[in-house]
């Protein structure tokens, strides 16, 4: 298969990632911009698939930056947010020198459990590489245990974030 083949080849989204996010329109997404170095790629310079989970980390944390939330300031209040669940699906591969952009946006808080979905695209939006869901939950650090509602804080914050996925 060619390099023009392989890089137009793309698979359908699974059935753990819905597909309505794919149709978002840009306005309601976070965009930060990645360019892939050698560190994130294996030996034959394709993305090491670990990469895309960091990138997405690096787009949330600075999503929630843009509108004034540090994290950790939220971990300086006894919260913090881990990863609970993770689905992703690769529909091509990126490579050592390309550019691409990861596209965030957190789309629904169901009591303590936070979803965000994820696009990584190239920059003029016509090859998606990965798409993702993950889901955080809030922990009080001092108990270690899932806290039974969000701190008015975090909850407050996150209201910012709350887009109308239509």
């Amino acid at each position: 298969m060619s390099d023009k083949q392989e890089n137009s080849a793309q698979l359908p989204p699974s059935s753990a990632i819905q597909a309505d996010f794919l149709r978002a329109t840009t306005e309601h997404w976070f965009e930060y911009p990645v360019v892939v170095h050698p560190h994130h790629t294996d030996y034959a310079g394709i993305v090491w698939h670990g990469t895309y989970i960091a990138w997405m980390e690096e787009a949330r944390i600075e999503c929630l930056r843009s509108i004034g939330i540090d994290f950790a300031d939220w971990v300086a209040l006894g919260c913090d947010l881990p990863v609970v669940e993770l689905s992703l699906r690769y529909h091509r591969s990126l490579r050592m020198g390309m550019a691409a952009v990861v596209k965030t946006r957190m789309v629904e808080i169901e009591g303590v459990r936070i979803n965000w979905d994820y696009q990584i695209h190239s920059t003029n939006g016509e090859a998606i590489f990965v798409t993702g869901r993950v889901t955080l939950v809030a922990i009080d650090l001092e108990k270690g245990k899932i806290m039974r509602q969000l701190p008015p804080t975090v909850k407050d914050a996150l209201v910012k974030l709350s887009f109308d996925s239509e």
